[in-house]
């Protein structure tokens, strides 16, 4: 084989090398990934999500699931090493041995006039003089002659039986792993191929580059435009009302590039004249509202109606153009909710502290566009301070199927919930007039609904009580638990189109002064994080505390174990304020399912600060923890000035007002 022969074959050869290296690794990993996941994540199967089609595997939708990015490339590169292989394999040559007797067509131990006559009949049929083919010539020179000089010649037959070979010991060849047209750089082919190299290997990859960092550098790592986040900061108040929420979070620069069509006037004029008892007009100046309204940028109307339709399930009167923006709308508003959280919760000068209010608002609005209910259904009505949102989330519920319950004194969810499997069966049959199918729609959503437990304490790591000053650490777990003792679940959401999984915000909050102090978002889909973040704070605590070996091993094991049982280890925090007794609360909020809020009270001593006293923190409980019902009546009193959801918002400003002048005058 000649050298060139030899390059050639050597560059696939190389290719298929380089793409070996990371892409067998990394295929092994995602298969151990996925062989490993022995959690089922639990998908609602009541009748009204089945007909909804969002789980529905169907040959296009695993199509779809499959066709990502990340396996759609892997496949393409997969395909590519299957080819090189093949390639490298039907091309490949096997190494020849010299064999001079076997070239002559003679036995070993012929005699010098065998080898003679074996030569001269070899070189009628190959000398150049004879057969003018270059093949012939080729074969003549390096086999025919050399095996013949081997045979006759003393010296050669001497090199041939030490080293296998007439001309001696071989030296080792070495070869370029590239394509032979790139080698042969001369004249205007050679200029081609440099401006082909510099291109392919230099200039390609700057432009991609550029590309790449030039549209990633407008996003953040959760897929957000850095300009709505500037927006949404700028526009978070501290007194934002629940019900204004939405104003802030229509204006991302996701919902401003939404177009607006000519043709989308009469479809959202219909869709106004729907939902205009939803959105925050005086119906006083009614008139001057409406044309305030419509007089705002347009990409603001159409997408606040938008969301409004899907608040009040008006989805089905949406022209096709306007569904495909209500999808869109739909699909980015979790990531865009998760940002709007974080901007309410962000610690801010003097005291480093969120805000509550809007944080609980957000929640509100996440809740209320996943389970598509409206606002006013919010509103607190009889004994439930979260009115009948709750009911609503339910399949099969309307407010007439509310008013029957409420003849049999079921008016808060809480009630009905505490209700055995039997006497809910028999209220809605017999009352409501479900029938059983749908009232078994009811029992398979209400255990799917999570509810929330703390093991919750504040500390200052190696001290007994707090002091002004002290780093407050805040420790313990949270724990999920299920009617059908399942942790990872997907929300029964059948009036959102996509795929959402369930998350958690936990909040250590002022409601006096409004104050976040510690925020976290918990979620129990990825236990394989948790396994292994949990065990090693714990050990490390452990460590730092001098605990012995076995003392040490056993809280690793009992993390794990209460990992596995659906609990997750929380840490946050604070710095511990001027000296008093702090009433804090300790919340809970999902931001996919109503009625399943859970919250805490703390309260939290801090001592003076001196030289010569103890330090830690002394925490008291409140009474138990709540899954979403009332507290004291004085807590449930602050609790609403905070929280309440949707009366008149100028109330609560001033509200808010009054409090920042009472905790302005402590402070004094």
């Amino acid at each position: 084989m000649t050298a060139s022969e030899e390059n050639t074959t050597l560059f696939p050869i190389f290719i298929f090398s380089l793409l070996a290296l990371p892409l067998v690794p990394y295929t092994i990993f995602q298969l151990y990934h996925l062989a490993t996941k022995k959690a089922r994540i639990a998908k609602c199967q009541c009748s009204v999500c089945l007909q909804s089609g969002k789980y529905r595997k169907s040959i296009f939708r695993r199509i779809s699931n499959f066709s990502t990015y990340n396996n759609l490339t892997l496949l393409m590169l997969w395909v590519i090493m299957v080819m090189l292989a093949y390639h490298i394999k039907s091309s490949s040559h096997e190494v020849e041995i010299f064999e001079p007797f076997s070239i002559l067509g003679l036995e070993h131990g012929a005699t010098d006039s065998e080898i003679k006559k074996a030569y001269r009949r070899l070189s009628i049929q190959y000398h150049p003089d004879k057969n003018p083919d270059p093949e012939a010539h080729n074969y003549f020179v390096e086999y025919i002659s050399k095996a013949y000089q081997a045979l006759t010649d003393p010296i050669s037959r001497e090199n041939f039986e030490k080293y296998g070979h007439p001309d001696g010991r071989q030296g080792l060849q070495m070869g370029i792993a590239l394509p032979q047209f790139l080698l042969n750089i001369d004249g205007t082919s050679g200029a081609v191929n440099l401006l082909g190299i510099v291109g392919i290997c230099i200039i390609f990859p700057l432009v991609m580059a550029v590309m790449y960092l030039s549209v990633s550098s407008k996003y953040t790592g959760n897929y957000v435009l850095k300009h709505t986040l500037s927006a949404y900061f700028y526009l978070m108040k501290p007194s934002l009302a629940p019900s204004k929420v939405m104003d802030v979070f229509i204006k991302a620069a996701e919902y401003m590039e939404i177009p607006v069509r000519r043709s989308d006037g009469e479809p959202l004029q219909r869709l106004f004249v729907l939902v205009r008892s939803e959105l925050n007009l005086d119906f006083k100046n009614i008139k001057q509202e409406q044309a305030k309204f419509w007089k705002q940028h347009p990409a603001l109307v159409k997408t606040e109606l938008l969301v409004q339709a899907q608040l009040n399930r008006e989805s089905g009167c949406l022209s096709p153009s306007l569904q495909h923006d209500f999808r869109r709308i739909l699909e980015v508003a979790p990531r865009l909710l998760e940002e709007l959280m974080k901007m309410a919760v962000l610690q801010r000068p003097p005291h480093g502290h969120g805000w509550l209010r809007p944080a609980i608002g957000v929640v509100e609005l996440s809740q209320s566009i996943i389970q598509a209910v409206p606002f006013s259904a919010r509103k607190p009505t009889g004994g439930s301070i979260e009115g009948i949102a709750p009911f609503l989330q339910l399949p099969h519920f309307s407010e007439s199927v509310l008013k029957k319950l409420a003849r049999k004194k079921v008016r808060t969810f809480e009630d009905f919930r505490e209700l055995n499997q039997q006497e809910r069966a028999e209220l809605l049959t017999k009352v409501a007039g479900f029938s059983p199918a749908q009232s078994q729609d009811v029992e398979t959503v209400l255990e799917m609904m999570p509810s929330i437990s703390f093991d919750i304490k504040c500390e200052t790591e190696g001290e007994e009580a707090i002091q002004e000053g002290d780093i407050v650490t805040m420790r313990g777990w949270v724990t999920l638990n299920r009617s059908n003792h399942m942790i990872r679940a997907l929300p029964h959401c059948p009036n959102y189109p996509f795929h959402k999984e369930e998350n958690f915000w936990l909040l250590l909050a002022d409601p006096n002064s409004n104050g976040v102090w510690i925020s976290q978002k918990v979620s129990f889909m990825d236990e394989s994080a948790a396994l292994i973040a949990a065990p090693k704070v714990i050990r490390e605590s452990k460590e730092w505390a001098g605990a012995s070996p076995k003392e040490l091993n056993a809280a690793v094991k009992e993390a794990i174990e209460k990992v596995k049982s659906g609990s997750r280890l929380v840490i946050g925090r604070f710095l511990a304020p001027e000296e008093g007794t702090y009433n804090l609360t300790l919340y809970c909020l999902s931001d996919s399912w109503l009625g399943c809020d859970t919250k805490m009270s703390l309260k939290l001593k801090v001592l003076k600060r001196t030289r010569a006293g103890t330090r830690g923190v002394q925490v008291e409980e409140g009474a138990g923890i709540e899954d979403g019902g009332e507290e004291e009546e004085v807590e449930e009193d602050e609790y609403d000035d905070v929280e309440s959801e949707y009366s008149d918002d100028e109330e609560h400003e001033d509200e808010t007002q009054e409090i920042g002048d009472d905790s302005d005058n402590k402070e004094d």
